[in-house]
């Protein structure tokens, strides 16, 4: 790996976590709130202070492999899991988990935009409508009772595993027209397939149901912490017809901008904590790195089952929790 490949490869990582570190040390600095959110979601259970944060980060590195090989946000692995398995609030880790997505979304923003394989055409207005929505879904996510959200949390997880299930994403869709309202938008582009150099026009239809979706999504990720990547994929490739790999793209660019209005009410409410955040975003972005390594080798069918499996569970497991059984 050359000098260059490997600045490219390291420096969104490194630029990442530099920015939480640069927030953090402000943060732990201060006292008040700060202080007692911090000691509010530390469980007092006899570790020392580093052993659960310690845990965190070795969970977020297989967490991170997994993500990659199964094709998933680590968003929407990072809330349900770290919420059955570890003893933090789930405030916190609603917190924490936009964080980690946000954190994968810088990461890779830049280098899609750069390849066309993300629009911002296509992005803008969905971003638009999805960041207000998912303000409001944080505001009513915090304000809900615990044991209510999490019940919701795990009937939207449920759903999550049985859309992974079921949906089968098209590489290059047929749109035959495009509407009115994409051709307002400007909701068409240019990409070259980089396996075959091909040149390829796309452009998008059925938009105004696409875009009403988008509010329901953004409310979603706010309230849960989830990133939206599970469901911003299947709506611009199934329902619009963008072609897959600029859904992905634009979807992981997206969530650099839903999540980052999300994350500033979990932020202003002391629900986002240093001690949990940096593990959690340090161990996760290494083990996607990881994750890459091993993505030529892994069987996918095989992980995207196992991912599947581990959703049900600990979607069943929320569901149970918040039902208190």
């Amino acid at each position: 790996m050359n000098t260059a490949t490997k600045v490219r490869f390291w420096g969104p990582a490194v630029l990442a976590v530099l920015l939480v570190l640069c927030w953090a040390l402000p943060v732990l600095a201060s006292g008040g709130d700060v202080a007692s959110a911090a000691a509010a979601a530390m469980p007092a259970d006899g570790h020392p202070w580093w052993f659960w944060p310690t845990a965190l980060l070795f969970f977020c590195f297989i967490l991170g492999i997994i993500a990659v090989l199964a094709g998933v946000g680590g968003g929407v692995l990072f809330v349900p899991l770290v919420s059955g398995f570890f003893p933090f609030h789930l405030d916190f880790v609603r917190g924490a988990g936009l964080l980690v997505a946000l954190a994968g979304a810088l990461a890779a923003g830049p280098g899609l935009l750069k390849r066309n394989l993300a629009s911002l055409r296509l992005a803008l207005p969905v971003a638009l409508i999805a960041s207000a929505c998912s303000i409001v879904g944080a505001m009513v996510g915090l304000a809900l009772p615990t044991n209510v959200v999490q019940i919701c949390l795990g009937g939207t997880i449920l759903f999550i595993a049985v859309l992974l299930l079921v949906s089968k994403n098209t590489v290059r869709p047929e749109v035959k027209k495009q509407d009115a309202l994409s051709i307002a938008l400007g909701m068409d582009g240019v990409f070259i397939e980089p396996s075959t150099g091909e040149v390829i026009d796309w452009k998008t239809h059925r938009t105004l149901p696409g875009l009403l979706l988008f509010i329901v999504i953004g409310l979603m990720a706010g309230m849960f912490g989830l990133g939206a990547g599970w469901a911003n994929v299947p709506v611009l490739n199934l329902l619009m017809g963008v072609p897959l790999k600029v859904a992905v793209g634009t979807s992981k660019f997206l969530l650099s901008i839903t999540d980052t209005s999300a994350a500033w009410v979990y932020l202003n409410q002391g629900c986002v904590i240093p001690l949990m955040a940096i593990p959690s975003i340090i161990g996760l972005m290494l083990g996607s790195f990881v994750g890459v390594r091993l993505l030529a080798v892994a069987k996918p069918k095989f992980i995207r089952y196992m991912v599947i499996g581990v959703l049900l569970f600990s979607g069943g497991k929320a569901l149970l929790k918040g039902l208190g059984i």
